[in-house]
């Protein structure tokens, strides 16, 4: 555990400090998502000039890191971790990945409107700050289409589903009646009377400026990039091995994963298969999810009914956990349970601002026509996302400013973040929180569609065959509609849910592995430390201590963790 005691920053942490500013200054956006003074309105450079900007600034950085020397474990965690991230943003750099920047999930298309869901609209300067920012987006969606088309001509290009994708969900923004132009009207509403009527001009014609925007996107994207976009939707081994280890912050063997993957499957069934012939003795896992499913004690209606749940459900966790298990301050024990402004079927959370005035929130984004919802099935998903899943996790490094430096306190690795998720998870049904059968099926699906995603993901970017074990016909090489069979089989969730979760997988190669290979590591990790400490281990010490790192790639985890 980091002692108590304020630690003065040294070298490194200036180095450090000075990278987070740099990813500042090139991504502006992050000034919103970390709660930053300046400007909240600008949008980074989208255009390929970015990538030569990024060039200088990491080998620039890396050269300081060699001029520095380590005084402590602080700053020999940070110049480990800063080390891996900076190459590995030179070999990403290398291998052209940013021009064939584009899926259904997290690319560009997105992330330029998502950062409005982190905008305060307290004040008529937030309110203007909105109206500035949708006003930006035909430039910042101007570079970026000079980025795809680049790609074209130098032959990088996503694959064909994902621009079809993509050109579908960026119509939507593009709507009169779309995500801008509510978020004009709302906003407006809000203004003050001496500034209601400026404010409402500007914020109109920002949301019409953004809606022609997305509307251009969509076109340029269906009419020149589908035609030449790749048939095939596997990116090859080299360029899953990179994007394996950008989301892992680690090298594994991915052909021993994918058949780890294939065990883990089995096992989570078998799992499934038990818990269910609890609930429904000589049952299968589809008769226990019918009689769930038909029982109005465990049925939500309606969107506020689920948001209260959520925050009750998070609130119990905070206040039974700190007292027991974990330790959480003052400031993280404040987590707002919010239904999201898009309708996208998404649930995920954003982490608090550096002084905790903005405070962590887990958003449940309500796919169209959904209005019932199962506590039994979605207990482990407000442990994922709160208490002791993500909110812990980030809020507790945000809480650390005396000890940590802001690149380390806000570094994220999905690995590192999604696998301690799924730990807490497992953790939870360990402090007996799913001792409820019908609860832990729920976890247990959870899970079980992770270890699938693993096969799944894998199998197609690497042109595996398909295994027996999987039942689909004759074994054959993955594809999509193996693939959708192959999900159908093991999660259950609706169909549009399944397709759009395939989709994801194929076209954003390596992040859902992440998950499911990030908890094997972390358990891993906690139980070589059990093995060594023996008698002595002391769990809520250990987690601790593994928190206090802050975020770091999963490498980093376990050398540090074992020295």
């Amino acid at each position: 555990m980091i002692d108590d005691a304020p630690r003065p920053q040294t070298d490194i942490d200036r180095v450090a400090e000075e990278w987070m500013g740099t990813e500042v200054q090139l991504e502006p956006e992050r000034r919103v998502e970390l709660g930053l003074p300046g400007d909240q309105s600008e949008y980074g450079d989208l255009s390929p000039d970015r990538f030569e900007a990024r060039r200088e600034a990491v080998t620039a950085t890396l050269r300081r890191l060699d001029d520095a020397s380590p005084v402590d474990e602080v700053d020999r965690v940070t110049l480990l971790e800063l080390r891996r991230t900076l190459r590995l943003a030179l070999d990403e750099l290398a291998a052209g990945v940013g021009y064939r920047d584009l899926n259904n999930i997290a690319s560009p298309a997105q992330a330029v409107r998502m950062v409005f869901d982190l905008m305060p609209s307290d004040t008529d300067d937030d309110r203007a700050a909105i109206a500035r920012r949708m006003a930006n987006i035909p430039a910042a969606l101007g570079g970026y289409l000079e980025t795809l088309r680049e790609g074209v001509r130098r032959g990088i290009v996503p694959a064909r589903r994902q621009v079809a994708e993509v050109v579908a969900q960026v119509r939507e923004y593009a709507k009169p009646d779309g995500f801008f132009a509510t978020l004009a009207v709302a906003t407006g509403s809000r203004s003050g009377i001496g500034a209601a009527a400026s404010l409402a001009v500007d914020l109109e014609r920002g949301a019409a400026a953004a809606q022609r925007a997305y509307a251009d996107l969509a076109d340029v994207l269906a009419r020149e990039l589908a035609p030449v976009a790749a048939e095939t939707d596997a990116v090859g081994r080299e360029h899953y091995a990179l994007a394996s280890r950008s989301f892992l912050g680690a090298e594994i063997d991915l052909d021993e994963t994918y058949e780890w993957g294939l065990d883990e499957l089995a096992r989570m069934t078998g799992e499934q298969e038990a818990v269910a012939n609890e609930l429904v003795p000589g049952g299968t896992v589809a008769d226990a999810i019918a009689r769930l499913e038909g029982d109005p004690s465990r049925k939500l209606h309606g969107t506020e009914a689920l948001r209260a749940w959520m925050q009750e459900t998070s609130d119990r966790a905070i206040d039974e956990l700190g007292r027991t298990h974990f330790d959480i301050t003052a400031p993280m024990r404040t987590l707002e349970c919010r239904i999201a402004p898009t309708q996208e079927g998404a649930i995920y959370y954003t982490g608090p601002n550096d002084d905790f005035s903005r405070p962590g929130r887990m958003w449940w984004s309500v796919a169209p026509g959904v209005t019932a919802f199962d506590t039994w099935r979605e207990l482990t998903t407000v442990y994922h996302e709160g208490v002791p899943g993500h909110h812990l996790q980030i809020a507790h490094a945000i809480a650390r400013k005396d000890h940590l430096n802001s690149w380390r306190r806000n570094n994220w690795t999905s690995g590192h973040g999604e696998g301690w998720a799924l730990y807490a998870e497992r953790l939870m049904a360990q402090l007996g929180y799913l001792d409820d059968p019908a609860d832990r099926l729920g976890m247990l699906d959870a899970q079980r569609m992770r270890a699938a995603r693993v096969v799944l993901d894998i199998g197609v970017h690497l042109g595996k065959r398909v295994p027996a074990s999987a039942e689909i016909g004759v074994a054959q090489v993955w594809d999509h509609d193996v693939a959708l069979e192959f999900l159908r089989r093991n999660v259950n969730m609706p169909d549009a849910f399944v397709r759009f979760e395939v989709n994801r997988y194929f076209g954003w190669p390596g992040q859902a592995p992440s998950y499911k290979v990030g908890q094997r590591i972390w358990e891993e990790v906690r139980a070589r430390a059990e093995a060594a400490r023996g008698a002595a281990f002391d769990l809520r010490a250990w987690h601790t201590r593994a928190l206090d790192l802050g975020g770091v790639g999963l490498d980093t985890l376990r050398t540090v963790v074992a020295r």
